[in-house]
């Protein structure tokens, strides 16, 4: 097999600290790689700039003036970690034969995984996941609330692959099929796996980042579970009904037990059952109002088929 184009896409978000050293180890694989005549020389890196407020973009600039296979996306503000990503593939499959995807702090190991997601390309595979084997490099809190949010999108029905995030290599015709999703609340994870290509996995070992510090808050990920979950799934709604149920058997139980206690004498008018039971049926009624205004505040988005993103300028 000729060698194939290959591009890398890294969404990049204040991340002037870490540019430069994710730039000269992207260097190497590509000098590897077009050592052993997997890639031809059109290959790049394409940095998406997500409306950063510190000189990534001018750092960007200044990698591309330095060397012809790095490129830049410069969105016109911040979209957010998804909508980037999605930004720099879309533009970048008009480029390459595939594309891989991966974040500029570059703590995925693509020394080893890149190598071997072209491999699997050649070998006829148009989607290859990057499933993290080992995650020590991460704080624990990061790695029991990820571990959490896998386990629980699996047990809501969600099709995706396990410890997966967004490290992974797209064909050009997969990219193509991706174009024709719509959704304004794009959760990556759950649509590529629709795709229904050739897959497969490599194993992903986490690293520490070389400089800077991870821009993905506790918030952002609870955002991208909520997203991933609603998105794909109606168990939340479902949950709420049984929920409805639950409480209706346990009102009746409540009145067996009021009925009883009024005809052996034994009934005490209280203040603190009383206000336990408001203030219990009024949290579970907030929280299913709540759950149920996620899913009409999603319909809300979609039908409005405003753009994910806007693009100020591509070097």
């Amino acid at each position: 097999m000729k060698p194939i184009t290959l591009g890398i896409v890294c969404p990049c978000y204040n991340e002037e600290a870490v540019l430069a050293l994710s730039a000269e180890r992207l260097e190497k694989i590509f000098d590897q790689l077009q050592q052993d005549k997997k890639i031809n020389n059109n290959s790049f890196v394409l940095l998406v700039n997500d409306g950063s407020k510190d000189k990534t973009w001018d750092i960007i600039s200044e990698l591309h003036a330095k060397h012809t296979w790095i490129r830049g996306v410069n969105l016109a503000h911040n979209v957010g970690h998804q909508n980037a990503i999605m930004a720099g593939m879309m533009t970048a499959k008009d480029w390459a034969d595939a594309v891989i995807t991966t974040d500029a702090d570059l703590q995925d190991d693509v020394e080893k995984c890149v190598p071997q997601m072209v491999d699997d390309y050649m070998a006829g595979y148009e989607i290859v996941y990057g499933v993290k084997v080992s995650r020590t490099a991460d704080p624990l809190m990061k790695r029991l609330t990820a571990q959490a949010f896998y386990k629980l999108q699996t047990s809501m029905g969600v099709n995706s692959v396990f410890n997966h995030a967004d490290f992974r290599l797209m064909s050009n015709r997969a990219l193509e099929i991706l174009s024709r999703y719509q959704e304004r609340n794009l959760y990556l994870r759950g649509i590529i796996p629709l795709i229904g290509l050739n897959s497969t996995t490599v194993e992903d070992e986490i690293g520490e980042r070389a400089a800077g510090q991870s821009k993905y808050t506790l918030s952002k990920m609870l955002n991208l579970a909520i997203d991933g979950i609603t998105s794909f799934s109606v168990k939340p709604i479902w949950g709420i009904i049984y929920m409805g149920l639950a409480m209706i058997i346990v009102s009746i139980a409540i009145l067996v037990y009021v009925l009883r206690a009024l005809i052996i004498g034994t009934a005490v008018s209280g203040w603190a059952s009383l206000m336990l039971s408001i203030w219990f049926v009024g949290g579970v009624l907030l929280v299913a109002i709540g759950g149920i205004g996620i899913y009409i505040g999603k319909i809300y988005t979609e039908s409005k088929h405003r753009p994910l993103y806007n693009i100020k300028e591509i070097l």
